[in-house]
C-alpha cells in the first residue's frame, strides 16, 4: 500500500472547527504564561527603613550607598580612606570582629600588565567575622568598596558593599549561625582584583577555603542574576534554588561567562579553590563606570533583590554542613515563575538525544498519517533555517542603521533608554518569522514547517549538549515538548480541541524556557549584539509554530478570490510586525536623545614625555565625537604604546593630537644598589611618584636588557617570556610592572637582567585622574559626558632612565 497523498487541508497539526476562538484562546494562554515569566524576572518592592530587624531593607542599605558613593574613590585615594573608615565603623558597631588587611598583592592569577609583566597594588581590605556556634566551614560575603576614577560607583559596587553591611546587621541581630560568616569588603578590584587576590591567597580566615557569595553590578537596574559558579555546582545550585527568595539564574549564563575574558573578585577566589556563586544586576549599563553611576541612579528594587538573596543564602549556607559542597557534575537550571528548575548535568545528552528521536518519530508519523511527504519534510527542514539566519542578520543591520544615525551609541554598552530598540528587534524577528511562514506555508504545509523548526531545535540541543551543556536545555526542552505535542495531536481527532491544547502546552514550555534568555540577553550583550536575542526569539517562534499557524486561514482548499483574500489575511501579521519594527526604532531615536542628563560618551587622555618635552592628546573612540575631534586628532597605530606602554597595547589603534606641554614632574627612579655577577646585573631601585597619582609603572627596554628575575616590594613576580634581541626591534618592551595605589615613599623594585647594552633603559610612568588645569583642555559641554573607561581623563607623565 502506498503512502497516502497529503491533502492541503490536512497539512496542519491542529485544525479546529472554530479556528478564531481557538487562536484567541491559545494566544491568550501563551501571553499569560509570558506575563508570568516577566513577573518572575521583576525586582521586588524595596522594604522601608522600619522593616523588621531580621529582614533586609533596601532603604537602610541605601543610606550606606549615599556615604560610599558620595564621590569617586579609587584605590589609594583619600576618598577611599573615608569610605573604609565608614565600613570599619559600621561593622565594629555591630559587635563583629573587624580588621583591615593592609598588604601588597598581585593581580588575580598574576595576569600581565598592559605591556606584559606584573600588576600589583597596595590594598586595604575590610574583614569582619560573625563566629559560628559549631562551624563546619566558612561562608564569605564579598563585594568591593573601591570605585573607578571616572565615577562614584553607586551601583558598582556601592550596592554590593551596602548590601553586605545590611546583611551583616540582620545576621548580627538574630541567632548566631552554625558556620562562621566572614564579610570581605575588598580594595582595588577595579584596578586589578588585587584585594580579593590578597585575601584569598594570604589571609588566615581564607585558609581552607569556603563558600563565596560575591555581589556585583554592571548597570543600574534589572533583576539580580546569578551568572557564575564554581565548577561541579549541582549542590550549590540546589541551595540557591531553595534559599534565594528571587532565584534568577541560568546554566547557560554560566557557560557563556566561563568562555568570556571578563573577571570579578570571584575569579581570585576560584583561583584558590573556593566554591561559590557570583551575582549581579546588569540592566541600565549606560551609566556603568561613568560619573552618572550615582546613588540616585540605583534602582532600589535591584538593591532589595541583591540583599534578599544574599541574606537568604547566607542563612542557608550558615546552617548547612559545608564539608562537602562539591558534586561530580554541573547542574542545568533556569528560572520559572515561582522558582528555579534544576536537574543533573548528566541528563543533558540523554535528553537531547530523546528530543532528536521524538522529532524523528514525529516526522515518520506525519508521513505515515498522510500529513506530509518525505519531500515536504525535507523542504520544511531546509526552509526553517531561513529565519534562523535572517532574523539575527536583520537585527544587526537595524542596529548598524541606528548607530549610523546616532554614532554616539558606539561608546555605550547599551543606550540610556533601550526598551524601544529591544522591542524593535523583537518585532523585526517576528516579522521575519511571520513573513517566512506566510510564504513557505502554502508550498510546504504547516506540519512540515513545524517539523523543520523542531528538527533544528533538536539538532541544536545535541550540539549544545556536546559543546555547551549548560545551554542545551534552551533547545532540547522546547524540541522535546513540541515533538510530544505533535505526537499527541496526531493521536486525536484533527478537528477536535485536544490538538490545540497539546500544541499550546508545548508553546507554553517554549515560552517558559526561552523567554527569560530573550529578555536577559539584551542587557547582557547590549544592542550591538541584539541579533543573539533575535535568534532566541526566532527559536521560540519555531517551537510555537503550530500556534502561529492558527493566526492563518485554514491551509489549502481555497480558490480564486477566496484564496486571494486568505493570502492577504495571512500577510497581515507579518506586515503589522514589520511596521511595528520601523515605528519602534523611530520612537527609540526620538526618545533616547543625548542631553545633559544622558550625555554622549567621550574619551580623552593626556600624555607628557619629559624626555622630549612633548605631549599628546589621546582618544580611544572609534570615531571621535565633535568635542574630541576638536583636538585635531589623527590616527596613530603605535605611538602611544611605544612611549607610554602602561596605557595602551601594541596592537591598539588610537587617535592622537599634539598637546601643550604641562609643567609636571615624572616619577623618579632612585638606584639603591647595582651589582654584577656571573654575567647577570642586579639593579635595586626605588620608583617614587613626584605627585599624587593613581598608579606608577616601570618598563624595561628589551633592546637594552633581558629580565631574568624580578621582585616588587619584596615579592617575586613572574617575568614571562621576554623578547629576543631581534624581537626587541619591533616589540620594544620587556618586563612591565604596574603598581596601583603606590605609597608616597614609592616602591622598591629589584631587577636581575642580562645586559644587551652598556646601559639598561627603564621607562618610568605615573598616572593621575582629571584634566582640569592642563593647557589647552576645554571643559566638556553639558551634553558630552565621560566614557566608562579606566583611562578616561587619565593624565600620564613618563621619563626614560638609562642606568
Amino acid at each position: 500500500m502506498g503512502v497516502p497523498l497529503t491533502r492541503p487541508a490536512d497539512r496542519a497539526l491542529a485544525r479546529p472547527r472554530r479556528r478564531l476562538p481557538a487562536a484567541v484562546a491559545a494566544l491568550a494562554a501563551l501571553l499569560a504564561v509570558g506575563a508570568g515569566v516577566l513577573v518572575g524576572l521583576a525586582t521586588p518592592a524595596p522594604r522601608p527603613a522600619d522593616a523588621p530587624a531580621d529582614r533586609f531593607s533596601a532603604e537602610r542599605a541605601y543610606r550606606h550607598v549615599k556615604v560610599i558613593a558620595a564621590r569617586p574613590h579609587v584605590a589609594g585615594s583619600a576618598a577611599n580612606d573615608q569610605v573604609r573608615e565608614h565600613l570599619v565603623g559600621v561593622l565594629r558597631g555591630l559587635g563583629l570582629e573587624t580588621e583591615v588587611q593592609d598588604t601588597v598583592a598581585p593581580e588575580a592569577g598574576q595576569l600581565s600588565g598592559a605591556a606584559g609583566g606584573a600588576t600589583l597594588a597596595r590594598v586595604r581590605n575590610v574583614v569582619a567575622r560573625l563566629p559560628g556556634t559549631a562551624s563546619t566551614g566558612r561562608v564569605f560575603l564579598v563585594a568591593h568598596y573601591d570605585s573607578v576614577q571616572s565615577g562614584p560607583g553607586g551601583n558598582d559596587d556601592g550596592a554590593g558593599t551596602a548590601s553586605i553591611l545590611e546583611v551583616a546587621r540582620a545576621l548580627a541581630a538574630g541567632p548566631r549561625p552554625r558556620n562562621d560568616i566572614v564579610f570581605v569588603l575588598t580594595d582595588a578590584e577595579e584596578a586589578c582584583l588585587c584585594g580579593a587576590s590578597a585575601f584569598a591567597a594570604g589571609h588566615p580566615l581564607a585558609a581552607g577555603g569556603g563558600v563565596v557569595l560575591n555581589l556585583e553590578a554592571r548597570g543600574s537596574t534589572g533583576p539580580v542574576i546569578m551568572f557564575e559558579t564554581s565548577r561541579n555546582n549541582a549542590k550549590l545550585v540546589d541551595v540557591f534554588g531553595r534559599a534565594a527568595p528571587h532565584p534568577v539564574g541560568t546554566s547557560f549564563a554560566v557557560e557563556i561567562y566561563r568562555a568570556l575574558p571578563n573577571d570579578t573578585d570571584f575569579t581570585a577566589f576560584l583561583d584558590h579553590d573556593f566554591v561559590g556563586l557570583n551575582s549581579a544586576y546588569i540592566d541600565g549599563a549606560a551609566v556603568y563606570h561613568t560619573p552618572l553611576d550615582t546613588p540616585a541612579a540605583l534602582d532600589r528594587g535591584s538593591l532589595q533583590m541583591h540583599g534578599d538573596n544574599a541574606l537568604g543564602l547566607a542563612r542557608e549556607f550558615g546552617r548547612t554542613d559545608l564539608s562537602d559542597l562539591r558534586s561530580g557534575h554541573d547542574a542545568t537550571y533556569f528560572p520559572v515563575p515561582g522558582g528555579l528548575i534544576r536537574y543533573p548535568g548528566w541528563l543533558t545528552l540523554p535528553l537531547a538525544l530523546a528530543a532528536l528521536l521524538a522529532v524523528g518519530a514525529l516526522g515518520w508519523l506525519l508521513v505515515r498519517r498522510g500529513r506530509a511527504t518525505a519531500g515536504r519534510l525535507a523542504a520544511g527542514f531546509g526552509l526553517s533555517l531561513v529565519p534562523i539566519v535572517v532574523a539575527p542578520l536583520g537585527a544587526w543591520l537595524l542596529w548598524a542603521a541606528i548607530t549610523a544615525i546616532r554614532p554616539g551609541y558606539a561608546g555605550l554598552l547599551d543606550p540610556y533608554r533601550p526598551v524601544w530598540y529591544r522591542l524593535a528587534v523583537l518585532a523585526l524577528a517576528a516579522a521575519v518569522l511571520l513573513t517566512w511562514y506566510a510564504l513557505a506555508r502554502r508550498r510546504v504545509g504547516p506540519a512540515a514547517l513545524a517539523f523543520g523548526g523542531l528538527a533544528w531545535l533538536a539538532l541544536l540541543g545535541v550540539l549544545l549538549a556536546a559543546e555547551v551543556p549548560g545551554g542545551a536545555y534552551l533547545a532540547t526542552l522546547p524540541a522535546l515538548a513540541g515533538a510530544l505535542a505533535g505526537l499527541a495531536a496526531l493521536a486525536t481527532r484533527l478537528d477536535g480541541p485536544w490538538p490545540v491544547v497539546a500544541v499550546t502546552l508545548a508553546g507554553a514550555v517554549a515560552v517558559v524556557v526561552l523567554l527569560p534568555s530573550v529578555v536577559l540577553l539584551f542587557p547582557a550583550l547590549g544592542m550591538a549584539m541584539g541579533g543573539v536575542a533575535a535568534l532566541f526569539a526566532v527559536l521560540l517562534g519555531l517551537a510555537a509554530l503550530p500556534v502561529v499557524d492558527l493566526l492563518h486561514p485554514q491551509a489549502g482548499g481555497q480558490r480564486g478570490l477566496v484564496a486571494l483574500r486568505a493570502r492577504r489575511l495571512g500577510a497581515l501579521p507579518a506586515t503589522a510586525t514589520a511596521l511595528a519594527a520601523v515605528v519602534l526604532a523611530g520612537v527609540g531615536l526620538a526618545v533616547d536623545r543625548f542631553d545633559a542628563a544622558h550625555p554622549v560618551p567621550s574619551h580623552l587622555m593626556y600624555a607628557l614625555d619629559t624626555d622630549t618635552g612633548e605631549a599628546e592628546w589621546i582618544s580611544h573612540e572609534d570615531h571621535p565625537q565633535p568635542w574630541t575631534a576638536g583636538y585635531a586628532f589623527g590616527h596613530s597605530p603605535e605611538s602611544v604604546w611605544w612611549f607610554f606602554p602602561a596605557v595602551g597595547g601594541a596592537d591598539e589603534s588610537v587617535w592622537t593630537a599634539p598637546a601643550p606641554a604641562a609643567d609636571l614632574p615624572a616619577p623618579a627612579v632612585e638606584v639603591l644598589s647595582d651589582t654584577t655577577a656571573a654575567g647577570e646585573r642586579t639593579l635595586r631601585v626605588r620608583l617614587v611618584p613626584q605627585r599624587s597619582v593613581r598608579l606608577v609603572s616601570l618598563h624595561v627596554d628589551a633592546a637594552t636588557a633581558e629580565v631574568k628575575r624580578a621582585e616588587v616590594a619584596g615579592r617575586a613576580v613572574p617575568v614571562g617570556k621576554q623578547p629576543t634581541a631581534d624581537e626587541a626591534l619591533s616589540h620594544r618592551w620587556g618586563l612591565g610592572i604596574v603598581f596601583h595605589a603606590p605609597p608616597p615613599e614609592g616602591i622598591e623594585i629589584t631587577l636581575t637582567v642580562v645586559p644587551r647594552a652598556e646601559r639598561v633603559s627603564l621607562r618610568a610612568m605615573d598616572a593621575s585622574d582629571g584634566l582640569d588645569g592642563i593647557p589647552g583642555f576645554r571643559p566638556r559641554p553639558a551634553a558630552v559626558g565621560v566614557a566608562g573607561s579606566h583611562t578616561s581623563d587619565l593624565l600620564a607623565v613618563a621619563r626614560t632612565y638609562p642606568i
